[in-house]
């Protein structure tokens, strides 16, 4: 029986985990698959299946989340230590190279100046799968004969140190994308490393959703006949959230004062986001519902599912809204038309404000084109658990 070895960071709220946990859900469990997570935190915990073995927390890999003063109190000084030296590289080498100061290329730094105090893992390995960049941890502490390493967003918008990253990128046999425009999206910056990229999409489980829907929630959308928009995503500056308020509030100002936008999600970008809604009025029409362990029936009751991201790997939340049978309006990011097929199961609209805005309005005002949109996404199956048989064909 191979052993294989499947590691990522937590299991807190967002489209990564969820991916996640529809791999290991539908994962062939001839082979032994261990599961390493740095840190054993996060709402989709129990959600896990019962079937891969979860491997020990270790502290010192915890730390990478964890603020520097915390990690003192906790007497790890060489981990704090790396961690403020990679903080002050990070700044000199964007002066240098004269570019604005990237948190992902301080990530890069951070684990490339802890390696040093991490501990290796013991056990070896078939297949090793490293699910979340940085891939520092299996590229250098995992003794395995296949290494693997998955990528699930749009590199080329990512400010990151190219040559720190193509010395990790190297230790790995084969580089997963989760659909061709992210793959695409990555060689325009790593082009050398085209010959180990191939595409497996993310695994969804229909099944799991569609029961997940029916779930009973306190769910504000339930009330009232307004028009209800729903997105779910991170608060942070690639889902591009503070766009949907921009583009919310030219629709009031235009005389739709019948929608009301709802989304489910946290993030760094809380408070920004909550003070554009303030500054626009539209406290009672865009409407912050926070952290969910279970978006899906909110997405349910959405009259549309908007996704206004800057980039995306290829946004799980898009198959899952279209999985539900929810019209969806999606912005053109580069990787967009790997999600939908534009005016059959969802639309694409302009990368802008007033892109979303006019998208919006479209769908809106056309209810024929709703109901297509939704018809055709009922009678799409989009179950994929067979992409796995790509993943398996690497085990040799």
């Amino acid at each position: 029986m191979k052993k294989v070895l499947v590691a990522s960071f937590d299991m807190e709220v967002g489209g990564v985990e969820r991916s996640l946990i529809s791999m290991l859900h539908n994962f062939d469990y001839k082979y032994d698959v261990d599961l390493m997570l740095y840190s054993h935190t996060g709402d989709f915990m129990d959600l896990l299946p019962k079937s891969p073995n979860l491997l020990p927390e270790n502290k010192k890999y915890k730390t990478f989340r964890m603020p520097i003063a915390q990690i003192v109190k906790q007497g790890n000084i060489p981990m704090a230590i790396s961690r403020i030296y990679s903080i002050f590289e990070s700044k000199i080498k964007s002066k240098i190279n004269n570019l604005d100061e990237s948190v992902y290329a301080q990530m890069q730094y951070m684990w490339k100046n802890s390696l040093y105090f991490l501990p290796k893992h013991k056990k070896k390995y078939d297949v090793a799968i490293s699910y979340l960049w940085p891939h520092y941890f299996v590229a250098q502490k995992v003794d395995a004969k296949v290494k693997i390493a998955w990528i699930h967003t749009d590199y080329s918008k990512l400010e990151t140190d190219i040559e720190v990253d193509l010395k990790m990128w190297d230790q790995f046999d084969y580089i997963v994308a989760v659909s061709q425009e992210c793959k695409n999206a990555f060689l325009e910056k790593y082009n050398k490393l085209k010959d180990k990229v191939i595409v497996i999409e993310n695994i969804t489980s229909p099944i799991f959703i569609e029961t997940m829907a029916k779930e009973e929630v306190e769910n504000p959308l339930n009330d009232g006949d307004c028009f209800k928009i729903v997105s779910v995503a991170r608060l942070s500056y690639a889902k591009g959230i503070d766009n949907a308020v921009r583009a919310l509030k030219i629709l009031v100002d235009k005389g739709y004062d019948n929608i009301k936008w709802y989304v489910v999600g946290y993030g760094g970008d809380e408070i920004l986001i909550r003070n554009l809604i303030k500054e626009n009025e539209l406290e009672d029409k865009f409407i912050l519902l926070g952290k969910k362990i279970n978006p899906y029936p909110y997405m349910k009751s959405a009259d549309l599912y908007v996704q206004p991201s800057r980039y995306e790997g290829k946004a799980v939340t898009v198959c899952e809204a279209q999985i539900l049978s929810k019209p969806v309006l999606i912005t053109n990011y580069t990787t967009a038309k790997s999600q939908i097929k534009d005016g059959f199961d969802g639309c694409i609209t302009e990368l802008s404000v007033e892109g979303i805005a006019n998208g919006i309005e479209k769908l809106y005002k056309d209810k024929d084109l709703r109901e297509k949109l939704s018809n055709n996404c009922k009678n799409t199956n989009y179950s994929n658990k067979d992409e796995l048989q790509k993943l398996y064909e690497l085990f040799v």
